[in-house]
């Protein structure tokens, strides 16, 4: 009788961690964000930046540097990265809603939990990148274009079938 409750124990205890992580929805409940919308990064060098909980909706980083920037539970609206170099980088819970990632470098970029909703993706290289089954798949119906900088296909970066 021992050994069955030992077993049951150590079941329940197994379902537990793995239904412990927080669902998707349940972790985009944080504390507000700061505001700071609008802002011009433009061609500049963020290289390890991190942004944390910060609304940078509309914000402009077309052609900066942005190789291991962390973006954490910050919101990237109508963000410009036309030709930013987000290699290595990551975004967790980052929404890039009507964001133009168009000409963007994502290689090897880690991006758990975020949304790409009606975002330009032409030309951007996605090699590597960490994406939600999901994401990929709506980026996949909307890829196109070759990067400019890595001549990697989009379709081919996001394994589109």
């Amino acid at each position: 009788m021992t050994k069955y409750w030992r077993i049951l124990a150590a079941f329940v205890l197994g379902m537990v961690l793995l239904f412990y992580p927080l669902s998707a929805e349940a972790a985009k409940r944080t504390p507000a964000k700061k505001e700071v919308s609008n802002k011009d990064f433009s061609g500049q060098s963020l290289i390890m930046a991190e942004f944390t909980k910060l609304n940078l909706e509309n914000s402009n980083f077309s052609d900066a540097d942005l190789r291991g920037v962390v973006f954490n539970g910050s919101t990237l609206v109508g963000a410009n990265l036309h030709g930013a170099d987000f290699s290595n980088g990551i975004a967790y819970l980052v929404d890039f809603k009507g964001a133009d990632l168009s000409d963007a470098n994502f290689t090897e970029a880690m991006m758990p939990y975020s949304t790409f909703e009606d975002v330009n993706i032409t030309g951007a290289d996605f090699t590597n990148a960490v994406i939600d089954r999901l994401e990929q798949k709506k980026l996949c119906a909307v890829a196109g274009g070759v990067n400019s900088k890595t001549g990697v296909s989009t379709r081919e970066s996001l394994e589109c079938k």
